[in-house]
């Protein structure tokens, strides 16, 4: 059996030297390429046979006990592979669920992708609506428009162009590129840096292309913390990675203090805002640092006002830092508006249809979420992600995990438990329902458990199988490593592909699996200070049902631009609102006027 803990998660594996799991998680060892051919059109029609006589052996064996998984020797005479029943999976009760077929829309996400790209180098660009159940949102024409308009802008306009060399040029000499050269006006720049945690990585770069689409600017993403090793490159043609030689050798230390930031530069007078913002572009230096992370004060975050937009529009090259998904706040400025309700008529899905545009998957990464879907979650007929995020001194905590079964009970998700001696309330012949658990967090401890409660006791009604497995548990979050990283990403793309998610609040890592799979999860909330016991008291419910799959931008302006003075930036437009999770966040939610 499998140490993912279920049933319906056996794996057998022909002998072989290598062990097949890591002490730091249960993702099935095999070679990194590990993904289908390009050019199947049915998921589980896709696994290659061989090793001679072996295939017979193997083929009767997988048509009388599916829905096992195989390994085979990486040794042999072919790669090892997982298989799958050639065609068709079977459920635990027998019945057959076949796998439809993807069509090329779907296989471009409602044209969200533009087609043409090589299969072959990203295995997760068109592969991805194979392992969906929940197909998503449409995207909006206006945005399949303006997406390939701006593909076209950082072809024309990127690393490589006689473009781009010329606005490095520029930078490098000091001049603000209003002198009518090669690259200006007509490429601008927007560099975002890549810092903290992956979640919070991926929030700030989709925050910055949606920035770079509403103005024109070509995005180039600091290649620092494996953001290549990650991620494909989004753009047809061209990279998003920022290349060596950029000039401003030392802009990943930039931060609060830095003199050339926006709100610095405003607060210094080196630049000033009227009524117009018509600065003349000799004026306006050659770059301006935008910071709005964390630690952003109230003139950094100008940037959310239309005067100061109309200055900085002007200024040819932005290097931007944050560890926040921002995109709340470009839904204040007013100059944005119009644009923004013709790109996203449904409010509630920016992050939706920015994220499933922006992060495939690199293939090494793909291997790993293909791999262990393949074997721990595919023939479950209902799949439930638990993330579980842990805050404060008590990294096993019994209240937390009361939270958690508390919570996927009352939501359903999960049956509860009887005790030994109980009687069963359904029939033995009753159809059973498989169930699914994935479990993603730094520790094992809340897997253990629920592992073991689901196990040990039957489920009441005895009408559930349920299995819980949990891929890594790396102990502790480990910033910048590569491995970590690859773990980290894989299981938010797992978690992405269930079918009901319970998210903890706060956490950037559930605000991507839940964007990228469509959910509006099920929050448990953050306790209020390091004591679980004293939280859960004062805490009415053990989670409750978001108001929408958006993340949550949790250092938002409170300051209104037209006013000029402190607001509540959660009641100026209807469709930004506070978010659960975070009382002084702000969410982006599907309302109308």
């Amino acid at each position: 059996m499998g140490s993912g803990g279920g049933a319906a998660a056996a794996a057998v594996a022909v002998p072989r030297k290598e062990k097949q799991r890591s002490a730091a998680g249960h993702w099935p060892q095999v070679e990194d390429d590990g993904v289908a051919p390009a050019s199947s059109t049915k998921r589980h029609a896709r696994r290659a046979w061989c090793c001679g006589g072996v295939n017979f052996v193997l083929a009767a064996f997988v048509m009388v006990v599916p829905p096992m998984v195989i390994l085979l020797d990486a040794r042999a005479s072919s790669p090892a592979v997982w298989i799958s029943s050639v065609n068709v999976l079977r459920r635990g009760d027998g019945s057959i669920l076949r796998w439809p077929a993807v069509d090329a829309r779907d296989k471009l996400l409602g044209s969200l992708l533009a087609d043409g790209s090589e299969e072959g180098s990203c295995h997760s660009r068109y592969q991805s609506a194979m392992y969906r159940r929940n197909a998503g949102r449409e995207p909006s024409a206006h945005l399949v428009s303006k997406l390939r308009r701006h593909e076209e802008l950082q072809r024309r306009c990127g690393p490589g162009t006689a473009a781009y060399s010329d606005a490095v040029e520029s930078l490098r000499s000091g001049r603000s590129g209003g002198g009518g050269g090669i690259g200006s006006p007509e490429c601008r720049y927007l560099v975002s840096i890549s810092y903290r945690g992956l979640g919070n990585r991926i929030l700030a770069a989709a925050s910055a292309f949606l920035y770079a689409l509403l103005t024109d600017r070509v995005l180039l993403v600091d290649p620092s913390n494996e953001m290549d090793e990650l991620f494909c490159e989004p753009f047809p043609g061209t990279t998003w990675l920022l290349p060596p030689g950029f000039p401003l050798t030392n802009y990943t230390s930039f931060g609060v203090s830095t003199a050339e930031s926006y709100g610095n530069m405003l607060k210094n007078k080196v630049i000033t805002t009227g009524d117009d913002g018509d600065i003349p572009p000799a004026r306006l230096p050659p770059f301006a640092y935008v910071h709005l992370d964390h630690t952003a004060t109230v003139e950094d975050k100008f940037f959310f006002c239309d005067e100061d937009q109309r200055v900085i529009r002007n200024i040819p090259w932005l290097v931007m830092r944050t560890d926040n998904y921002i995109v709340p706040g470009l839904f204040l400025v007013t100059g944005f508006q119009q644009e923004l309700d013709s790109l996203f008529p449904e409010t509630d899905a920016v992050f939706h249809h920015l994220g499933r545009y922006l992060f495939h998957p690199t293939n090494h990464v793909w291997g790993l979420v293909t791999r262990y879907y393949d074997a721990y979650l595919a023939t479950a007929q209902q799949r439930v992600g638990i993330q579980v995020r842990v805050f404060g001194r008590q990294p096993e905590s019994p209240e937390l995990l009361e939270q958690i079964t508390a919570c996927t009970q009352k939501a359903n998700l999960l049956p509860e438990v009887i005790a030994a001696g109980e009687p069963l309330v359904a029939p033995a012949s009753a159809r059973r329902k498989s169930t699914a658990v994935l479990v993603t967090s730094l520790k094992s401890w809340y897997y253990e458990r629920m592992k073991s409660m689901y196990w040990e006791h039957a489920a009441a009604g005895a009408g559930e199988a349920v299995s819980v497995h949990q891929p890594s548990h790396e102990e502790f979050q480990q910033f910048g490593a590569g491995s970590h990283d690859a773990k980290a990403w894989a299981e938010m793309y797992l978690l992405s592909l269930t079918d009901a998610l319970v998210t903890s609040g706060w956490s950037t890592f559930g605000y991507v699996a839940q964007g990228l799979g469509g959910l509006t999860p099920w929050v448990m909330h953050k306790p209020a200070n390091d004591s679980a016991s004293a939280a859960a008291a004062d805490r009415p419910s053990p989670c409750r049902r978001d108001v929408s799959m958006e993340p949550c931008f949790h250092a938002p302006p409170f300051y209104d631009c037209r006013l000029k003075r402190g607001a509540d930036t959660g009641k100026i437009v209807p469709h930004v609102r506070h978010c659960q999770d975070v009382q002084w966040g702000l969410k982006l939610v599907r309302t109308s006027w």
